[in-house]
């Protein structure tokens, strides 16, 4: 049994924790961010930059090239050394065993990066990792996506995830 391997029951977060982490992050440092635009962390990374957070992607694959507009890096350390500025928020689009790592990196430069939260993506689960996290004095998201919250908590998603303004409670307007 791994780390990564925890119940499957859902996990609960306080809403007002949530929205307190949205509120105070301005970056976001998206570990697994895709340059193929298909991919949800692509998605996900364009969504978050419509919404003024600066996303710094780290995907040793396209490292040197940009995601977005945004340089990508090699990992967390190579991130800390360019020092862009702090990063509230260490997003992990991994799997759960691979978050371990990710987690590790990023409690140890985390007063280099300035990072207050570890987010693990929707199906990344690691309790251990989680553990350390906290008793390094991290906040611990897991198994949620920070586009999904913010569209939540911020009024955004209407049914079916969308908020095309087609679908509404109010009776239309009838034009004589």
């Amino acid at each position: 049994m791994t780390g990564a391997s925890v119940s499957l029951a859902p996990l609960h977060y306080d809403n007002d924790l949530v929205r307190r982490i949205l509120r105070e992050t301005r970056t976001i440092a998206m570990v697994g961010a895709s340059p193929n635009w298909v991919r949800p962390s692509n998605f996900a990374m364009k969504y978050l930059q419509g919404k003024g957070y600066r996303v710094i992607p780290v995907n040793p694959r396209a490292a040197g090239t940009q995601i977005l507009g945004e340089q990508t890096y090699t990992s967390l350390a190579d991130l800390a050394d360019a020092a862009p500025g702090p990063v509230e928020i260490v997003d992990i689009f991994r799997s759960s065993d691979a978050a371990g790592a990710v987690v590790d990196e990023a409690i140890a430069l985390k007063d280099r990066l300035g990072a207050r939260t570890v987010w693990m993506q929707l199906g990344v689960r690691n309790a251990d990792a989680a553990r350390r996290a906290e008793e390094a004095g991290l906040t611990v998201i897991m198994d949620r996506c920070v586009k999904i919250e913010y569209g939540r908590l911020f009024g955004e998603i209407g049914w079916q995830g969308v908020n095309s303004g087609i679908i509404s409670a109010k009776r239309p307007r009838l034009h004589h």
